[in-house]
């Protein structure tokens, strides 16, 4: 079992660090000048300058990457360009809506998409699995962008149930926040009902098929206990796996829909700072990401070990 985790460890290392170089050389070659476009066009060459040489943007790449790379080491990422602050604590100020949010929406996906799988898989080849899969189908297809916009006019324009738009801290407004999280919780929701029951089917499909269900069943042992007990524990790798990578996703920063609803988390900051040009940010979201990624990866890797015991012997 160590030496499962030390394996994984290994490789979240390897991946860091190639992402920190592709972070760094991706934010390079982007088109745009994040001096001129803070600076406005009507400044001079001599500002520009300046303010090149006070970014440091002014000497070899090869300078700027290895001064970089053994800062953030240290843990600095350096200074937002636009907004002047760490990027470390601008990055830290975002997470909490993105947090929330995709708890909310992965909850829903969970605890609606994994039973919809199990009874589509049951009935299968039934009108009740062309339904559920129908239902499934349009989760995926269905523009998150357009879902949001029908929502805010039906539940946050016409009903005025639930703010269209922003996003109130825990230490404002304490657990008054959830209600800006509500609309585009749901939608996250619906999207990841797709993926999860689509995955829950497919993969119960081919374990219900197995010779020791039919044993069980033979035996006598109520359907109950053979679908839980039996087919869905072996039926749970890929599921945790489509889990692990939807919940990755999500907190990686959820990036249309925290636009749509003006939520300030991290996906709407990778998303001004792009815009801006702001290199530091750009590079930090990517680093933050990818730590999200590789740590979700890690806990769902490790969370194999306690549904097949079998892995902990590689």
């Amino acid at each position: 079992m160590s030496k499962y985790i030390l394996k994984r460890l290994a490789n979240m290392v390897i991946v860091i660090l190639v992402v920190m170089v592709l972070s760094f050389l991706v934010t390079h070659i982007m088109p745009g000048d994040p001096v001129r476009m803070m600076l406005g066009d009507l400044a001079g060459e001599k500002q520009i300058a300046d303010m090149k040489s006070q970014l440091g943007l002014d000497k070899n790449i090869f300078v700027q990457f290895f001064s970089w790379i053994g800062n953030v080491f240290k843990g600095d990422f350096g200074q937002s360009i636009f907004l002047h602050q760490p990027v470390k604590k601008v990055i830290f100020s975002r997470v909490e809506p993105t947090f929330f949010l995709a708890l909310i929406g992965e909850f829903i996906g969970i605890f609606v998409g994994i039973p919809l799988g199990i009874i589509a898989a049951i009935k299968h080849k039934t009108w009740v699995d062309e339904s559920v899969m129908g239902i499934a189908l349009l989760g995926v297809s269905i523009p998150s962008f357009w879902l949001s916009l029908i929502f805010i006019l039906i539940f946050g324009v016409d009903l005025r149930w639930f703010p269209v738009c922003g996003y109130k801290q825990i230490s404002e407004v304490g657990m008054g926040f959830i209600k800006y999280l509500i609309l585009p919780g749901i939608i996250l929701g619906i999207m990841q009902i797709g993926l999860i029951s689509r995955m829950t089917r497919s993969s119960m499909l081919d374990v219900l098929n197995e010779d020791y269900i039919r044993t069980a069943r033979c035996k006598g042992i109520p359907q109950k206990i053979v679908i839980f007990r039996h087919a869905l524990k072996n039926a749970m790798i890929p599921i945790i796996t489509v889990i692990g990578f939807s919940m990755a996703t999500l907190l990686g920063g959820t990036w249309v829909i925290e636009t749509v609803f003006n939520i300030p988390g991290t996906g709407s900051l990778a998303i001004s700072s792009i815009m801006k040009r702001d290199y530091p940010v750009i590079q930090g979201s990517i680093i933050f990401t990818a730590l999200i990624y590789v740590i979700v990866n890690l806990i769902t890797d490790i969370s194999y070990i306690f549904v097949n015991p079998r892995i902990r012997e590689k």
